[in-house]
């Protein structure tokens, strides 16, 4: 009997992985990182319910590392099978797995130098050098093209809007003469886009849908942003001051440089020092511009006119250490957009143990914070958080814009699901924590009148 299991995205918005079986075969559907609380971060030493030298193909809906994170991890335990994911997203896969390896190297080596692990000593769950052999196994696929993997196994895409090269994974099961059809969502992305197309609608049925529960209990505002993204920047440039802002270096540094290009360009924000503090969002950055299937029609009719649509004026792309702490000590106006996007990691942590403690700055966070990070702590209202075995004082001038995320809210799912041809068989509430997916679960019973469960994690259900 053909089974799928919750391996992660349960109770939670990461660690993302699911395992299709039938006939003997295994298919896994993402395999991300946990993040957040401790632990949850300790799931990712925990070994994978099954060998994973018996999982033949691995399936990507997207680049980030909540999906995919785990991957090297995967092949180094013992995985040697096909990955298979969008063009965008295997070329993505290759910044952004040696970037998490090398990070992780850096944390575990910065632990060991100031002791402050309990770990001796404190190693990464995996390496550079680990990150880059697990890209021998990508394989990209047409994005829209049917797959056919096996007999029990073909697949299908359609657009997921959230980032580039995101796509919602269609797979055919098929065991003992039945036929079973889910839809994994994926990250669903927002309607309308700015630069790639919005979530498909797609045509066929689907005994089971998975689907992304991020924003179940939330709307995001309805306002035009610019206004207020504009009046962030000038005000603390007025008191000298230097906007921090946490940011995802696939997809939301990139809309970031879109809209400021636009502000600047219609003299609603002065032009001052736009700095990019992130080599891999800096090189992602460059693979949104080549990857043309997945731009959207406005984003076509920008660069037919010539205009470089991520590129505003003043912009700096600060690729090296020594530009990095360079950037650290300068003390005039400008805004500094640096990865991690929860703060757990990376350069932006140096900017933010800097920024912090004084008032005339700004920590502008514009995407989703997930419970037990960096990034939560700080949006909440902490008065310190741990840096590098010391508190920070908290005393910046905090700001959030939700309207930036790149997951659709629970109105935008509602609108999207009744457009569907028939109702799903039964869907699954994944990639939310608790109270989130819980809301959604009660909102889609209730209005669509369907059958919705949350599931648990390591659940394993017969199809």
């Amino acid at each position: 009997m053909a089974t799928l299991t919750f391996l992660g995205a349960t109770s939670t918005v990461t660690g993302s992985k699911y395992l299709l079986e039938a006939g003997g075969e295994r298919l896994m559907i993402d395999c991300g990182l946990f993040q957040g609380d401790k632990e949850l971060r300790l799931r990712n030493w925990n070994p994978l319910p099954v060998p994973p030298a018996s999982v033949e193909w691995l399936v990507l809906t997207h680049a980030h590392l909540d999906h995919l994170g785990y991957v090297p991890r995967l092949v180094k335990d013992g995985f040697r099978g096909q990955i298979l994911g969008s063009p965008a997203t295997v070329d993505l896969a290759k910044i952004v797995l040696p970037d998490s390896g090398h990070l992780q190297e850096e944390d575990a080596a910065f632990a060991n130098k100031k002791g402050f692990s309990k770990h001796t000593p404190a190693l990464p769950l995996y390496t550079y050098e680990e990150a880059v052999k697990s890209l021998e196994y990508f394989r990209a696929v047409d994005g829209l093209k049917a797959q056919e993997l096996s007999s029990h196994f073909s697949l299908k895409f359609f657009f997921a809007g959230h980032i580039l090269g995101a796509r919602m994974v269609e797979v055919t099961v098929r065991e003992n003469a039945k036929t079973k059809k889910l839809l994994f969502s994926g990250d669903l992305g927002r309607f309308p886009q700015l630069i790639i197309p919005e979530p498909a609608v797609p045509e066929d049925e689907f005994d089971y849908l998975l689907l992304e529960s991020t924003y179940g209990d939330r709307l995001h505002p309805r306002e035009d942003i610019g206004p207020r993204l504009a009046s962030i920047v000038e005000s603390t440039a007025a008191h000298g001051g230097t906007v921090v802002i946490p940011s995802f270096a696939v997809g939301r540094t990139q809309e970031l440089l879109y809209l400021f290009r636009e502000l600047i360009e219609q003299n609603k924000l002065h032009s001052l020092p736009i700095h990019v503090d992130s080599p891999m969002a800096i090189d992602v950055t460059h693979l949104y511009e080549k990857h043309e299937e997945d731009h959207d029609l406005e984003f076509e009719a920008l660069e037919a006119q010539g205009i470089k649509p991520f590129s505003p004026p003043d912009l700096h792309f600060d690729k090296t250490v020594d530009e990095s702490k360079q950037l650290n000590e300068a003390r005039y106006p400008m805004v500094i957009i640096s990865a991690s996007g929860m703060a757990t990691g990376g350069r932006v942590v140096h900017h933010l143990e800097r920024c912090l403690p004084d008032h005339r700055n700004t920590v502008l966070f514009v995407g989703f914070q997930a419970a037990g990070t960096r990034g939560r702590a700080i949006q909440s209202g902490a008065e310190a958080v741990k840096m590098y075995g010391h508190e920070v004082r908290v005393r910046a001038h905090l700001e959030t814009i939700e309207n930036l995320s790149a997951h659709a809210d629970y109105g935008e799912i509602l609108a999207w699901l009744p457009r569907f041809p028939k109702a799903p068989g039964r869907t699954f509430l994944v990639h939310g924590e608790p109270k989130a997916s819980e809301a959604l679960r009660q909102r889609i019973a209730e209005q669509l009148h369907w059958e919705v469960t949350v599931p648990t994690y390591l659940q394993q259900v017969a199809l």
